[in-house]
């Protein structure tokens, strides 16, 4: 009977010891974009994988001529009195949180950024799928239909 038990116990250590993980992701650069701009925007994620982690993330949004989102001041003063956060926390809260967490499923999305802490989500995701593979390309995300 012992001997089921320590067996049950070791199977749900080792099984539970892999939740979070991404698996095996191979070093170098990964970026994943929007299919499409959202009120002007499209937004990316580029992660960096040294040694099966994720050391680097940059999350941000561009417009057509290639201006990042993180840097509107008038932006920022618009949106921050309504919404009670702005591009340039909550891309650097949603990047801190993916480099903590080491998983797009760990990260929470902050109250006034919660679409674009969705399409981090699954930006991220698809980011690390193509670290899992070790392909460089851009991945694109389709937008949903909302």
């Amino acid at each position: 009977m012992k001997r089921k038990i320590c067996f049950a116990l070791l199977t749900a250590v080792l099984l539970l010891g892999g939740c979070g993980s991404q698996g095996e992701i191979k070093d170098g650069f990964y970026t994943a974009e929007m299919s499409g701009y959202s009120h002007g925007w499209k937004e990316y994620v580029c992660i960096m994988v040294k040694n099966n982690k994720i050391v680097y993330t940059e999350f941000n949004a561009k417009d057509p001529s290639g201006y990042i989102k993180a840097w509107d001041n008038a932006y920022m003063q618009n949106m921050a009195p309504v919404s009670g956060t702005y591009p340039n926390e909550y891309t650097r809260y949603y990047a801190a949180e993916l480099i903590e967490n080491q998983s797009s499923s760990g990260v929470d999305t902050l109250t006034g950024a919660t679409s674009s802490g969705n399409n981090f989500i699954q930006l991220t995701a698809a980011a690390i799928e193509q670290a899992k593979q070790g392909n460089t390309d851009t991945v694109v995300v389709e937008m949903s239909k909302e």
